[in-house]
C-alpha cells in the first residue's frame, strides 16, 4: 500500500470494539445471559471508514492513536489485514488503546460501555499530511470527542488542503456535557459534508427536526448536510437541493458501525463523481450492508457488491420544497 497513492486520509478515532450478538435480556446482579457469539473488532469512525473504503476499492489510510497495549497490536493488525495504511496510526505509551464495549438486547437500543484512552491524545500536528499530498478526500470522524483537537488548529489545516484541491468531510461524536457548537461553528465554512446523526445534530442545536437541523448547519457555513436518521433515512441540503432518502430493506443482525459505514459509501460516491442523489444511494447502501452482521465493518459490501446492488436495488429519493 506505501506505494499506491492514498486517495483517502481517515482521522479521528480508533477504538476496540467487544460487541456481543443479541441477548434476551440484560444480566441482573449474579445472572449468566448467554450470547451466541461475541467478537473483538475494529471500531471507531476512522478506523471504521478507512477500512469500508478499502473494501470498495478505495486506496486509505488511517490517522490516529493507539494504546501501548495488547488491544492496539490488535487493532493495528486488524487494518493491515484489510490493507490499510497505518503509518499515520501512533501508539501512546502509558495510555490503553479505546475500547467500547457493546451490548445488544433485543428489540432495544445498543448499550455503550467505553474507556477514552489513547483518543484523549489526539493533536492535529500529529497528522504527516504531507505524506499523502496526492489525497483526494479528508475525512475526520468522531471530532468533538477528542478534546485535543480544536477548530482554531483546525481550520488552518482545512484551508491548506482546499487549497490542495481536497475535499473535507466531517462527522463528529456528541458526549453530554460539552459546548458542541462553539466548537463546531467556527469549523463548519472549511467543511465540505457534514454527516452528523438526527441525535447529535439535536443535542449540538437542541432542535429535533432533521431538515431544520440541516438547514442550520448548512447556514453556518457547510456545503452540503447529510443528517442520518437510522431507520428513517437520511436528508441532504445543499445550494442547489433538499432531499430525503428512505431505507435499503435488509433485515438488523447489529447496527454497530452502520454510521461509519454510511459515511464511507458517500466518500466513494464523491470518488466516483456521483450527484448528491447518487452519493446517497452509494451510503445507504454501505450503511444497510453494515447491519447484516455482528460487528463494525464484518458485513460491509465490496466495491463489486455494492455496485450490483446499487443497480438492483431502488431507494426511495424525494425532492423536498
Amino acid at each position: 500500500m506505501s506505494s499506491r497513492p492514498m486517495e483517502v486520509i481517515c482521522a479521528g478515532i480508533v477504538v476496540a470494539d467487544h460487541i456481543c450478538a443479541p441477548i434476551p435480556h440484560l444480566p441482573a446482579s449474579g445472572e449468566l445471559v448467554m450470547s451466541d457469539q461475541m467478537v473483538l473488532t475494529l471500531g471507531g469512525c476512522a478506523a471504521n471508514t478507512a477500512t469500508n473504503l478499502r473494501k470498495l476499492g478505495v486506496a486509505a489510510a488511517v490517522v490516529g492513536r493507539i494504546g501501548d497495549d495488547a488491544f492496539g497490536e490488535v487493532v493495528r493488525s486488524m487494518l493491515l489485514q484489510q490493507q490499510v495504511d497505518v503509518s499515520g496510526l501512533m501508539t501512546t505509551p502509558g495510555r490503553p488503546t479505546s475500547q467500547t464495549m457493546i451490548l445488544n438486547v433485543m428489540g432495544e437500543d445498543r448499550r455503550f460501555i467505553h474507556v477514552f484512552g489513547a483518543n484523549a491524545d489526539v493533536r492535529s500536528q500529529d497528522w504527516p499530511l504531507e505524506r499523502w499530498s496526492a489525497a483526494k478526500v479528508f475525512y475526520l470522524g468522531g471530532y468533538l470527542l477528542m478534546p485535543g483537537l480544536k477548530a482554531a488548529a483546525l481550520i488552518p489545516i482545512f484551508q491548506r488542503l482546499h487549497e490542495r484541491g481536497v475535499r473535507v468531510v466531517l462527522d463528529v461524536a456528541t458526549p453530554h456535557g460539552a459546548r458542541h457548537l462553539e466548537e463546531l461553528k467556527p469549523l463548519l465554512p472549511f467543511v465540505d459534508v457534514f454527516l452528523p446523526n438526527v441525535d447529535e445534530a439535536a443535542l449540538i442545536l437542541n432542535e429535533p427536526d432533521p431538515f431544520t437541523q440541516a438547514e442550520i448547519f448548512h447556514n453556518l457555513g457547510a456545503k452540503t448536510v447529510v443528517i442520518t436518521m437510522g431507520a428513517e433515512g437520511a436528508v441532504l441540503v445543499n445550494r442547489q437541493e433538499k432531499l430525503k432518502a428512505g431505507i435499503y430493506p435488509i433485515q438488523m443482525v447489529d447496527a454497530t458501525g452502520s454510521g461509519d459505514a454510511f459515511d464511507a459509501g458517500f466518500i466513494y460516491g464523491l470518488l466516483q463523481g456521483a450527484d448528491a442523489a447518487g452519493c446517497l444511494r452509494y451510503a445507504s447502501a454501505m450503511g444497510a450492508s453494515c447491519v447484516r452482521a455482528i460487528g463494525t465493518t464484518t458485513g460491509t459490501f465490496t466495491r463489486e457488491e455494492c455496485e450490483a446492488y446499487v443497480r438492483e436495488h431502488v431507494l426511495l429519493l424525494e425532492t423536498c420544497p
